[in-house]
């Protein structure tokens, strides 16, 4: 047989690569050879895929539990923030009371501070025990002025020793009927110094919103809200 012969024979026998037809194992002889146009590829598409490896693709957004725990972390947030802005509203208000209840407090105080209790020219001592300061203007008469008050004045409305006021802090009146429009009670006490009896007075004003006050019925020994303010001084007799 002729060489030519030979090299075509071996060329038709050369063993095919696995799952491929129409394509031989070149490297039974060392060169590559192209498949014929008339053959055709027995290759199905996915069939390069590596053995135990999955393909799937990721599924996109978030799963029902996902978006479930996010709704009840948001709800939580937003509960939480609507707490606090209750509790800084509350909180700022209560501070403004207590501003006012402090500016109404002292008003009295220095009111009261101002009414004579000293000695005459000739030594003698000089009280203002008439002025009336439960109204505006204040009266010369008709009023307790600088008398000793009761023990209790500032836990319960005792005439010349109280008065009210509204929510801009303007006098409404006094005595032991609470009007209309009040909102604000401010009451005072008087008491003589134990120790100078004649000479030393002490001066104790306390002011409380009207729909938080206790009396009558409080008592001196219950705690104080942080919307009321009591304020205590204390005066001694000079010279006019």
């Amino acid at each position: 047989m002729p060489q030519s012969a030979n090299i075509a024979v071996f060329f038709a026998t050369a063993p095919q690569r696995e799952g491929t037809q129409g394509e031989f194992d070149t490297r039974a002889c060392g060169a590559p050879f192209a498949a014929s146009p008339g053959m055709k590829s027995r290759h199905r598409p996915g069939s390069n895929r590596v053995p135990g490896r999955s393909h799937r693709q990721p599924s996109a957004g978030f799963s029902l539990v996902e978006t479930i725990v996010a709704t009840g972390l948001l709800a939580t947030a937003l509960v939480s923030i609507a707490q606090l802005l209750a509790i800084g509203t509350q909180a700022n208000a209560t501070a403004r009371y207590g501003t006012l209840a402090t500016i109404l407090a002292q008003q009295k105080m220095e009111q009261l501070r101002g009414l004579a209790w000293g000695f005459d020219p000739s030594g003698l001592p000089l009280s203002d025990v008439s002025t009336n300061t439960a109204v505006t203007p204040e009266s010369p008469s008709g009023g307790k002025g600088l008398q000793p008050s009761s023990p209790d004045t500032l836990w319960r409305p005792t005439d010349g020793y109280v008065d009210y006021l509204d929510a801009q802090g303007l006098v409404l009146g006094g005595g032991p009927a609470v009007p209309r429009g009040t909102a604000y009670v401010r009451r005072w006490s008087i008491q003589s110094l134990p120790s100078d009896p004649n000479g030393t007075l002490v001066l104790q004003v306390l002011v409380r919103r009207h729909s938080s006050d206790r009396s009558p019925g409080g008592e001196p020994g219950v705690s104080r809200t942080s919307d009321e303010a009591l304020i205590v001084s204390v005066k001694t007799r000079k010279t006019l």
